[in-house]
């Protein structure tokens, strides 16, 4: 015979926590049938753990309970690979009463009395050692060791919760762990925070193709991932999420009524807009105050997504808020000078040189409107007065600066709108003025050929002159 005792367990699972004394529970039956055993109880670390009755005894076939302790509080698990063990020995005891003293001079004395029947390893179990192992002072031999032991001890809710933070601590191999030990990815908290909202926050891209990956499940009611990537301005974040999501509402609002493209316009995240706006966020959509994407743009003064928006959307501009301001009036009330070109006074401009107004251009130029500005076409406002005759507007815009040969998105200069008009004097005056008769336009448009303009035979001549002059 080898052993004269079997434990019930290979290995002693200890579920630790941090709030109150920690201890396992194993039992030992002697496989003797006719007479008692004696068994001493050991640990390879007795500062740590103890039992409340070392030795004992064991009558025949009988089994006996004992719980291993211990012994030191701590906030955290005492961990250690190899891991430490109990040691089970054993000695049979004809008389079958002993006095504990005895017992301990019985097993002090090595010989082939003593059996050694079995070392059983001790594991630390439970929610609070995952959150231990998440912590990066440990190897990844030994979180890969302990990890599987720790987590088998684990309820759903639990696996729930740890999910979550491992989620937020970025361990993405952890997260796979979990999952695969069976946590819900798609379960909330009653704040309605999932380990998916957690990833997102954290913009950990890893993290967040797992949870799509294992099936979470998006509410549009609920989830405003969108939101969260544009207020970090992470493009690439967000198309994972759109890839992944391919029911996503681009357009959901947050309790403000914003939507992404309001978080990103007000952060002044260029790509985050563009981005966005590629997907079907809508520019137009007005929150609970009645502001467009436009005017959170305008209001924190960032040109760069004004200028972005203003392409993408028709209305916007002139949208009021509930208190009745426009994306212009909310820059001037901030100051904000670099955006009253592109949010008002190019439109003035644009307007006052198609009319002729010489005093509005005046007042508008001398309040920052730009006489190269251009509109939703390319026109700046000398192709504007070119195309309309006004000789004195052009006047006033090339000696305030105006580019005399730009063209529009057609690639036409203001000449060639002067002539596709008819208007010799406005023609003549742009030619002395620099304007080259045989200009191309950027798209491949042809130089000022006589056919160009063979229904106003009153140009041929004078421009043909002034061809050979230049």
């Amino acid at each position: 015979m080898d052993r004269l005792v079997k434990p019930d367990v290979k290995e002693l699972s200890l579920s630790f926590t941090r709030s109150g004394r920690c201890s396992a529970t194993f039992r030992l039956t002697n496989l003797m049938h006719t007479m008692s055993v004696a068994v001493s109880l050991s640990t390879t670390n007795p500062s740590l753990f103890s039992f409340a009755h070392p030795f004992s005894v064991i009558p025949p076939l009988s089994t006996s309970s004992f719980t291993l302790l211990l012994s030191q509080q701590s906030d955290h698990p005492p961990l250690s690979t190899p891991l430490d063990t109990i040691l089970v020995k054993s000695s049979m005891l004809p008389t079958g009463k002993a006095h504990p003293d005895d017992l301990r001079r019985l097993f002090s004395k090595p010989g082939p009395h003593v059996f050694k029947d079995a070392t059983i390893p001790i594991s630390f179990v439970g929610p609070d050692v995952v959150e231990f192992l998440l912590t990066p002072s440990h190897k990844a031999l030994e979180i890969s060791f302990l990890l599987s032991k720790a987590i088998s001890f684990c309820d759903e809710f639990q696996l729930v919760s740890l999910l979550k933070s491992a989620a937020s601590r970025g361990n993405a191999y952890f997260v796979s762990a979990l999952i695969d030990a069976g946590a819900d990815v798609s379960s909330r908290d009653p704040d309605g925070v999932s380990a998916m909202s957690v990833a997102v926050k954290s913009g950990d891209i890893d993290i967040v193709e797992l949870l799509i990956d294992a099936g979470y499940v998006l509410d549009n009611m609920l989830d405003r991932f969108l939101h969260d990537a544009a207020e970090m301005d992470r493009v690439e974040l967000m198309e994972v999420l759109c890839l992944g999501y391919l029911d996503m509402d681009v357009n959901a609002t947050d309790l403000d009524g914003r939507t992404a493209l309001h978080i990103a316009a007000i952060r002044g995240h260029v790509e985050a807009v563009r981005f966005l706006v590629s997907v079907g966020c809508d520019p137009e959509v007005v929150d609970s105050n009645g502001w467009t994407a436009l005017h959170c743009a305008a209001s924190e003064g960032h040109v760069e997504a004004v200028e972005l928006l203003l392409n993408c959307s028709t209305y916007a501009k002139y949208a009021v808020t509930k208190e009745g301001k426009t994306a212009f009036a909310l820059a001037v009330d901030k100051g904000y000078v670099g955006l009253y070109d592109i949010l008002h006074l190019g439109d003035v401009l644009h307007r006052a040189a198609r009319i002729d107004d010489i005093h509005g251009m005046k007042s508008c130029i001398a309040e920052g409107g730009k006489v190269n500005g251009r509109d939703q076409n390319g026109w700046t406002p000398l192709h504007r007065a070119a195309f309309k005759g006004r000789i004195e507007s052009v006047k006033l815009l090339l000696s305030h600066g105006a580019q005399v040969d730009v063209v529009d998105d057609a690639g036409y200069t203001p000449l060639h709108r002067a002539v596709e008009a008819g208007h010799v004097q406005v023609a003549l005056y742009l030619v002395a003025r620099g304007a080259r008769a045989n200009m191309k336009g950027l798209i491949g448009v042809v130089p000022l050929h006589l056919d160009s303009f063979k229904n106003h035979p009153s140009l041929v001549t004078p421009l043909c002159q002034e061809k050979e002059r230049a």
